[in-house]
C-alpha cells in the first residue's frame, strides 16, 4: 500500500465534529514499517490533536524513531502544510532531506524537504551549553 493510500484510509477515521476538517498522515520508518494518524478534536481543544503527531506517536510507540518519508493528506482547496508543533516534531525524527508531500483530495501535491518545511529548527545542538 502507498502512503498516499495509507493517509487516505486514515483519514476516514479522522474525529473532527467541531471543523469538519479532517486530516490524515502516513510515514515510512527507516526500517521500511509504516505508521498513520488522524486528527482528533475535543470540546476543550476543539483544534485538536494533528494527524501528524498521531502518525509519529504511533511510530515510537513501536519503538522506531527515524522517518524516511511522510505523506499528508486533506479536502482543501491547496496542500496543507503541518503547524508549527507538527513540524519541530517531524524534524525531530527525519533528517532535513527527507522528504514531505502534501496532498488534497482532488489530487494536489506539494513535495518539500524537512529543511524547506522547518528552516532554523531548534536542534539539540542549541543546548550545548546546558
Amino acid at each position: 500500500m502507498s502512503l498516499l493510500q495509507a493517509a487516505t484510509d486514515v483519514r476516514e477515521n479522522a474525529y473532527a465534529p467541531y471543523s469538519r476538517f479532517k486530516v490524515g498522515a502516513a510515514l515510512r520508518t527507516a526500517g521500511g514499517a509504516v505508521h498513520v494518524g488522524c486528527n482528533v478534536e475535543n470540546v476543550a481543544y476543539p483544534e485538536g490533536t494533528c494527524a501528524e503527531a498521531g502518525a509519529i506517536a504511533a511510530m515510537c510507540a513501536a519503538g522506531e524513531r527515524q522517518i524516511a518519508e511522510i505523506w499528508v493528506i486533506a479536502d482543501s482547496p491547496e496542500p496543507v502544510p503541518p503547524c508549527g508543533g507538527c513540524r519541530q516534531k517531524i524534524a525531530e525524527f527525519a533528517a532535513q532531506d527527507v522528504v514531505v508531500t502534501l496532498c488534497t483530495t482532488d489530487g494536489k501535491r506539494r513535495s518539500l524537504t524537512v529543511a524547506d518545511l522547518l528552516p532554523g529548527v531548534f536542534t539539540q545542538s542549541h543546548m550545548d551549553r546546558a
